[in-house]
């Protein structure tokens, strides 16, 4: 794709090169994540990043980087870059001349008349990193160093030089293995050809530092252990694989795989190929048991909400897998047992599930009988745990709507927090948790008349709750003289900020809100909240907007819910306007998503942002592939096409 490659005059300059990173991740919950000039400047980044069962399931690095040096006439050219405080060596980004994304990230280097490619093809099901080293051109034989360096630690965490770190090793084919600390697995680093030797001569490199964490003002800095180095000479033409894996390989067979896998990764002709190879990437397998990766390289595999929210655009969006859709929805359902039924501290993630239920029944032709029998249970123990005492964070108040409040906690998705106060607590009667509640009521009635007990036990209990909420929805949070909904009502009144929150109310398929009001609530979130890249947390008229997300940890968590502008906000937005406005919508709905492709080439390169500047130019920041920005704009691809086929 041409809007993936860059040329040399970008690669070279590190303000430019270090702000886009690749990102490759596999099935078994491993990942490959840097810059395009193979710099880190995050504590995430690495080579090989794998999910280790036996510390809980959280992701470890165990390689961060692997230098290449060429000996040219006896003069050594080192390839590699690392940064110490603000010093920059190796300088190897200066020999960089070519990156491309696709199929697999390859950057070319030149070194006078030499020509050197480095390709990375992260291995779909099994925790293994393969790197092919080509030398293209060459006047003559050269001598190739490889030399790597171990973490083996916590993606979120730093290490130092310590004396509990064994630096030995031990001889493998075609290589080494490494186990810096006990109960960790084995690295075994290898190499294709037979004459490769490996040289011991442990060496601690210290003080590299992440300009990403020290520029948010983290902690930034590390030592990182390098046991010695592999070395080969290599004539004009020739290629070799290294291998970075928990599993030994057998070294005759590395360069066949990595030819075969390469064969099988076709490349990306378009944009929505773009979406569903990324889609892809977010689904997890770890254990054979399929969830869903929130982000790379930081954010969890699993969450409540972050599943609920981006399953359907994943897997039925992306490319229809039914089964997968309810495959990834039991694996939550039976380990989110406790936030389904008992407690959370985002109180309108349970009421998501009839949602996506609906989406499934309503646009991929689930049966809907078979639908209830199987999560019917699941919706409505959802529905009774909002019953008076049931929870403790949140409960159905005698008008049926329910109220959310715990001191010093945000009980929303605007969850940020600064010295433990919650920027945007939101506590009493939230829009869009009503408005899902009266969702959640509408269907789970409607569908227990039609598929579910004869003993009418449910019905006869709930119908006059539906019944209570749609009359008092209105009346609580509809404010005619602002022509929009309310956020969230407390003992002080209807709160007026205006956020991207009362969307869902008009989006889902049972509103509360009178449908001729639907048109006033659209104009206010288009003339205050809509961007060209999502859709802001907080209207630019806000004495408490943030249009920037820099700076300090504070300062981005004030800016995070007051001003940032999300790429998932568009789901709801452009189904509920095409619904408003019809197919007049659809050049808007075009304009909307095709800056996300525009970007394809900046911050996380061919992969979606989770979050945007709300004022332009409307930079990315935070993770650099997520989930639920992924899986909105495929909904919105999907919703587009419908429309222009009708």
């Amino acid at each position: 794709m041409a809007f993936l490659k860059f040329n040399k005059s970008e690669l070279v300059n590190l303000s430019y090169s270090l702000k886009r990173e690749i990102i490759s991740a596999n099935k078994t919950g491993a990942y490959c994540n840097t810059s395009i000039v193979t710099c880190n400047t995050r504590r995430y980044h690495g080579l090989l990043a794998v999910t280790l069962d036996r510390f809980g399931g959280d992701k470890f690095l165990l390689l961060s980087s692997l230098d290449e040096s060429l000996v040219v006439n006896g003069k050594q050219f080192n390839l590699g870059i690392h940064c110490y405080g603000d010093i920059y060596e190796p300088r190897g980004h200066k020999y960089v001349v070519d990156f491309k994304a696709d199929p697999v990230p390859q950057i070319t280097y030149k070194v006078g008349e030499v020509v050197f490619t480095k390709s990375l093809l992260l291995v779909p099901d099994t925790d293994q990193v393969l790197i092919r080293l080509d030398l293209v051109k060459a006047p003559a034989k050269i001598r190739l160093q490889l030399k790597p360096f171990l973490a083996f630690r916590n993606i979120h965490s730093l290490t130092v030089q310590n004396p509990v770190a064994n630096i030995g090793y031990t001889a493998i084919p075609g290589g080494a293995s490494f186990r810096m600390y006990s109960n960790f697995p084995d690295l075994f680093l290898q190499l294709s050809d037979k004459s490769a030797t490996y040289r011991h001569m442990p060496y601690w490199y210290e003080g590299i530092t992440y300009s990403d964490e020290y520029r948010r003002g983290f902690d930034c800095r590390e030592d990182l252990l390098v046991p010695g180095a592999f070395e080969m000479d290599m004539k004009e033409g020739d290629s070799v694989v290294f291998s970075a894996a928990t599993v030994e390989a057998n070294p005759a067979s590395i360069k066949r795989k990595f030819n075969d896998l390469l064969k099988k990764t076709p490349e990306v002709t378009n944009s929505r190929e773009q979406l569903v190879r990324c889609a892809d990437t977010l689904i997890c397998n770890h254990n054979n048991r399929k969830k869903v990766t929130a982000g790379f390289s930081w954010l969890y595999t699993g969450l409540l909400r972050e599943t609920l929210v981006a399953l359907p655009g994943l897997t039925l969006y992306a490319n229809g897998n039914a089964s997968e859709f309810e495959e990834i929805l039991d694996n939550l359902i039976a380990d989110e047992q406790e936030r389904l039924f008992r407690r959370t501290t985002q109180v309108e993630s349970p009421l998501y599930m009839p949602i996506i239920l609906q989406e499934y029944i309503d646009d991929f032709g689930a049966d809907p009988a078979k639908v209830w029998k199987k999560y019917g249970g699941t919706v409505k123990g959802i529905i009774e745990s909002y019953s008076p005492g049931e929870r403790k964070e949140v409960a159905m108040q005698p008008n049926g709507l329910l109220w959310a409040q715990m001191d010093r906690v945000a009980l929303t998705w605007m969850n940020a927090y600064i010295h433990g106060i919650p920027v945007t607590e939101r506590a009493g009667y939230q829009v869009e948790t009503n408005a899902f509640w009266y969702n959640a009521l509408c269907f789970a009635l409607e569908m227990e008349s039609r598929f579910g007990s004869k003993d009418g036990g449910f019905i006869a209990r709930w119908t006059p709750v539906r019944d209570m909420v749609k009359e008092n929805f209105m009346p609580m949070f509809w404010n005619a003289s602002r022509g929009c909904l309310a956020d969230y009502v407390d003992g002080n009144g209807q709160n007026m900020d205006i956020r991207p929150n009362q969307i869902y109310a008009i989006w889902v398929k049972y509103s509360p809100v009178d449908e001729d009001l639907f048109a006033s609530v659209l104009r206010v979130i288009d003339n205050e909240l809509v961007t060209s890249r999502g859709i802001r947390t907080l209207s630019p008229r806000d004495a408490n907007y943030k249009g920037v997300y820099e700076g300090t940890q504070i300062e981005r968590d004030l800016a995070y819910h007051q001003g940032c502008s999300f790429p998932f906000l568009l789901e709801p937005y452009c189904d509920v306007s095409f619904r408003v406005k019809g197919q007049s919508f659809v050049k808007k709905a075009q304009w909307l998503i095709e800056g996300f492709y525009e970007d394809l080439s900046k911050h996380g390169v061919g992969a979606f942002s989770e979050l945007y500047d709300g004022d332009p130019p409307h930079e990315a920041h935070g993770a650099i592939s997520s989930a639920l920005s992924t899986a909105a704009l495929l909904a919105v691809d999907y919703i587009i096409n419908k429309y222009k086929e009708d």
